[in-house]
C-alpha cells in the first residue's frame, strides 16, 4: 500500500538532486505527483510505498530535510 508525503529536501538541494530523489521514488513502486523548486520549498509531493518508506528516508538522507504525511491544513 501507499500513502502520500510531502518530502521536504535541504535548500542545499540541487534540481538533480530533486529529479534523483522523484525517480528513486518511481523505481521502486511509488508515484511523484509534483516537484517543487523554488527558494521557499525543494521538494516533492509523491505517492511512497509504506514498505519503501524508511529505505527512502535512509538512502537519500543527504538530501532529504523530513518526510512528512500529506494532509489537508484547516484554519478558522
Amino acid at each position: 500500500m501507499s500513502s502520500s508525503y510531502i518530502v521536504t529536501l535541504k535548500s542545499s538541494a540541487t534540481e538533480d538532486d530533486i529529479k534523483k530523489a522523484a525517480q528513486d521514488i518511481t523505481e521502486n513502486g511509488g508515484e511523484v505527483i509534483r516537484t517543487f523548486n523554488s527558494v521557499i520549498l525543494k521538494g516533492l509531493a509523491a505517492k511512497i510505498p509504506d514498505s519503501y518508506l524508511d529505505n527512502f528516508k535512509s538512502l537519500n538522507g543527504d538530501v532529504v530535510d523530513f518526510v512528512e504525511p500529506d494532509q489537508q491544513v484547516h484554519t478558522q
